[in-house]
């Protein structure tokens, strides 16, 4: 069976650097750092006061109050982000196609926040205040359910749950249901709201958040002085879709996504395998499934935490699988900026290497000031670069040993 072609036709996004993509985008490219301190919490309350925050985000110039009283901020993030794509794609969806367009969205944690607020109730005011939108507001499959609800799409509807490799797991599978036949366009990337009382406090308790108090300098992934990621917000949405089918509504194409690999560790449920042992095998999965010689290889959004250990395992797997061309590769960490997404990371970070291609200009690792000697590749410090590349990758390494990688190139007839 031949495979179908698939291409990138739309983009939405929020995130910490902007409430659309090129709010975002040009910030990103600017260097510029979406994190500061956090407000949306007693910042008394945590050693951790590095956070990247959505600014100036107004759910109601989206929706209406009641509607968005009924849904997790991440569902808000997530269905702001996919009606922004859908519109971004010119992409109708009416009667005659809705069993044909699928959402697939990703989330590490879900509601974590109304959680700990009907939780709250409940001990004080027992189980019959406890709202009967709590469940559906919780459950992490509710950003795709709501996704669908809002823009009309009956197709294939799907969650991926991998931690923080969630929102490229989920874009990975939507390529395939496309690839293989069983939809024309999914909406699909991931979706994460989870600066909250008990997400702050178990990152904390598990030594994954940095203790850095200069907080535009807190996320510094690669460098010497690293320990530990900065926790941000948001969600970034793709609209994937079948060539033929987007060529037939002269449809606008970003790239086209021509890989997946996805593995387990089987080694520690927070710790990477030694030499990211897995990064690699999802790595070397994604360009065979492309038929992508490494070599041709121009640029990889790194999963680059700013953690020790992973930082070091995945420039340790990069080598491993480029072997001599690794240091030929630009490799960045947008985490540098807008802080780790966690399931959501994926979503943002597939727009950011979309545009690294389409645009030809690769975004920068910032912070990147004492460079550790174990982590010796081009990582594309402090400054942007203007490069054109014909192919692309994203990692996403997660809790539990999730890795997952995705491979685009730039859109050839």
């Amino acid at each position: 069976m031949s495979k179908r072609r698939v291409v990138v036709t739309g983009l939405g996004m929020v995130s910490p650097l902007g409430n659309d993509v090129e709010t975002t985008w040009s910030n990103i490219i600017a260097g510029k750092s979406g994190i500061g301190e956090l407000t949306r919490l007693n910042k008394d309350d945590f050693p951790a006061s590095a956070v990247a925050e959505l600014k100036d985000f107004n759910i109601e110039e989206y929706m209406e109050k009641k509607e968005a009283r009924k849904m997790d901020r991440f569902t808000q993030y997530a269905v702001v982000s996919s009606q922004m794509a859908v519109k971004d794609a010119n992409l109708e969806i009416n009667d005659s196609n809705a069993d044909r367009i699928g959402v697939w969205i990703g989330s590490g944690i879900g509601g974590m926040e109304t959680f700990e607020k009907q939780f709250e109730i409940f001990s004080k005011r027992g189980y019959r205040r406890v709202s009967p939108f709590f469940v559906p507001m919780m459950i992490p499959d509710m950003a795709a359910g709501q996704v669908s609800i809002a823009i009309g799409a009956k197709g294939m509807n799907s969650c991926t749950v991998t931690a923080c490799a969630s929102g490229t797991n989920s874009i990975g599978d939507a390529f395939k249901v496309i690839q293989r036949g069983d939809a024309d366009a999914m909406v699909t990337g991931g979706a994460e709201a989870p600066i909250s009382q008990m997400a702050m406090a178990g990152f904390i308790a598990n030594t994954a958040l940095t203790l850095n108090q200069d907080v535009t300098k807190a996320s510094r992934p690669f460098d010497q002085d690293r320990d530990g990621f900065v926790m941000g917000e948001g969600a970034g949405i793709l609209v994937l879709e079948e060539l033929e089918h987007a060529k037939e509504r002269n449809a606008p194409i970003y790239a086209e996504i021509v890989g997946y690999g996805s593995t387990g560790d089987a080694h520690h449920i927070t710790a990477p395998a030694p030499g990211g042992e897995g990064g690699v095998r999802a790595m070397i999965q994604s360009l065979e499934d492309a038929g992508i010689n490494p070599n041709e290889v121009g640029y990889i959004n790194a999963h680059g935490t700013s953690t020790p250990y992973n930082d070091k395992y995945e420039t340790m797997a990069i080598k491993e699988v480029f072997a001599d061309h690794a240091k030929k590769l630009a490799v960045s960490s947008t985490k540098s900026m807008t802080g780790h997404l966690l399931g959501a990371a994926g979503g943002v970070e597939a727009i950011f290497t979309v545009l690294a291609l389409k645009e030809k200009i690769l975004p920068p690792t910032i912070n990147l000031d004492t460079p550790d000697p174990e982590c010796d590749l081009d990582y594309v410090p402090h400054e942007a670069r203007k490069k054109e590349v014909k192919v692309a990758m994203s990692n996403s390494l997660g809790f539990g040993g999730h890795n997952a990688t995705i491979v685009f190139k730039t859109y050839e007839e």
